[in-house]
């Protein structure tokens, strides 16, 4: 820890006021003694050398205020032991006065130059110090894994630079929060002032209650990050502006520190996700592969049953017929696991192909037969709709999906809706129902895989048919959307891009 000498800019003084006067005298009279026996054989100019030459060692060695005092002594012992009359401060030459101004005005010249020289060395000395101390902070910082460490490392830096208590604040809903213990303690008002406008702020006001008296913002490149609470102590020396330099410096290496270690957090967040969905599909697609075919024989099998002649009983029918529909349900669930692995992989090849979006919806009604035969379907689409560059394929299951959940959850004979309109540079497609709709909430967490909109659901399902189609969708260059009609009931909105169709002549006569 250092002391105040320290915070105060000043290397510690090794003598002391009364010390340094003590030896300024002696080193003085000291001269005088040395320089008594040589006055017969030098000059008196030569003698004023000599005492000149002390008055430079003693500011070199104690500074300003003994080069002042070594000055006037050597002018007053060169006139009492040295000038004619000896012994007596009287001058019978009247230009020995000029000897003393200038020896005078010389002496506390050089002194003055020497003392300065020596407190910029020291300055020079503390810059160099501090410049070390932050290369080091910075070199600890860099290496850090957890923010225990950087509080350590800061807590380190503080105490000995300043003989000060420091704690991070980190905002916890854009509220700065202590994330530890220290012994002091904050006023919010002020660090969210720091937080906030990104500014230092300090009040010399709570010091003495046992508050911190600086703020500094933590200003990284993205976002301020906390703030950096010091509590000075009571009796510490006058905060000159360059401490307050010398911790904003510190808060721009701890602000790069924790950024560093919030986006190592997010990328290894993210690497652990990649390699959990990529085993899961991994997983999925390996089990749907050696499902498909025992299924498809299941399938096969139940219907035999009802081809056998003679004509099986009646309740056997309605068993093979049962295990048809069981076999069939469960054929699809693997068919959408496979197809959701396949896309997620990105093994997906699409194959476009400009066509007119109503064959594809007429397909896909088609296509579920029985499962819409509760509801009617209102199909609207404008005349001049383009011709759309689509995989008819992909697009159809996107549709089954849609129409499918709309018929699962809608109640018996309410209509389901299918409207498609240019809105911009793409074409918007709607498939609306008149069902409860979607529950409140984040309705975007419905395109997850496995997550359904209604869990209490009695319906079947596995919560894969809106993630299939928003995987469709977006291979397309779409977007989908779930919301809540107007008039009640769920809306499955996604868009397909427009494009430029091919010109198609017409056929002459």
């Amino acid at each position: 820890m250092q002391d105040e000498a320290s915070l105060s800019g000043q290397i510690p003084e090794r003598f002391t006021a009364g010390q340094r006067t003590l030896l300024t005298v002696l080193a003085c009279a000291t001269t005088t003694l040395l320089a008594t026996p040589l006055l017969g054989y030098l000059d008196l100019a030569n003698i004023v050398m000599l005492f000149l030459l002390t008055v430079l060692l003693i500011a070199v060695s104690l500074g300003r205020s003994a080069a002042v005092l070594a000055a006037v002594l050597s002018v007053v012992l060169f006139d009492l032991f040295f000038v004619p009359p000896r012994f007596s401060l009287a001058v019978s030459n009247i230009q020995y006065l000029v000897t003393f101004i200038v020896m005078l005005a010389t002496a506390l010249i050089t002194g003055q130059l020497a003392a300065g020289l020596k407190q910029k060395a020291q300055e020079a000395q503390i810059r160099e110090a501090r410049t070390h101390a932050l290369y080091e902070v910075a070199r600890q910082l860099a290496g850090t894994l957890t923010m225990t460490q950087v509080r350590e490392i800061t807590r380190q830096f503080v105490r000995h630079q300043f003989a000060a208590d420091s704690g991070l604040l980190l905002p916890d809903d854009q509220q700065p929060v202590l994330d530890d213990k220290p012994a002091f303690r904050v006023e919010p008002h002020l660090a969210n002032i720091a937080l906030k406008g990104g500014e230092t702020v300090r009040s010399n006001e709570f010091s003495s209650g046992g508050y911190a008296s600086l703020y500094l913002p933590l200003r990284a490149a993205q976002r301020i990050r906390g703030v950096l609470a010091i509590a000075l102590p009571e009796d510490a020396p006058e905060f000159l502006p360059e401490h307050q330099a010398l911790l904003e410096a510190l808060a721009s290496l701890i602000a790069i520190a924790i950024e560093r270690l919030h986006y190592v957090e997010v990328a290894q967040a993210t690497q652990l996700n990649m390699l959990s969905e990529r085993l899961r599909s991994s997983i999925l697609s390996a089990l749907s592969h050696d499902l498909r075919t025992p299924l498809t024989a299941l399938v096969g099998l139940a219907d035999s049953l009802s081809l056998i002649k003679p004509a099986l009983p009646a309740t056997a029918l309605e068993t093979a017929q049962a295990m048809h529909e069981q076999a069939a349900r469960l054929a699809g669930l693997v068919g959408n696991l496979l197809d959701m692995a396949r896309l997620n992989a990105g093994q997906v090849t699409l194959r476009r192909e400009w066509q007119p979006l109503e064959e594809v919806i007429g397909a896909s009604i088609k296509l579920l037969g029985s499962a819409l035969n509760e509801h009617p379907i209102r199909v609207t689409l404008p005349a001049d709709l383009p011709l759309l560059e689509f995989d008819a394929v992909l697009i159809e299951r996107v549709f089954c999906n849609l129409l499918e959940n709309a018929a699962k959850y809608a109640p018996a004979a309410t209509p389901i809706e299918i409207q498609a309109a240019p809105v911009d540079d793409c074409v918007e497609i709607r498939v609306i129902d008149h069902g409860p709709g979607f529950p409140a909430g984040d309705r975007n967490a419905l395109f997850d895989m496995f997550v359904r909109g209604q869990t209490a659901s009695t319906q079947p399902g596995t919560g894969l048919g809106l993630a299939i189609c928003r995987a469709i969708v977006e291979a397309h260059g779409g977007t989908i959307v779930a919301d809540n009609a107007g008039d009640g009931g769920a809306s499955i909105r996604f868009t397909l891009p427009r494009g430029v169709p091919p010109v198609v002549e017409e056929e002459q006569a």
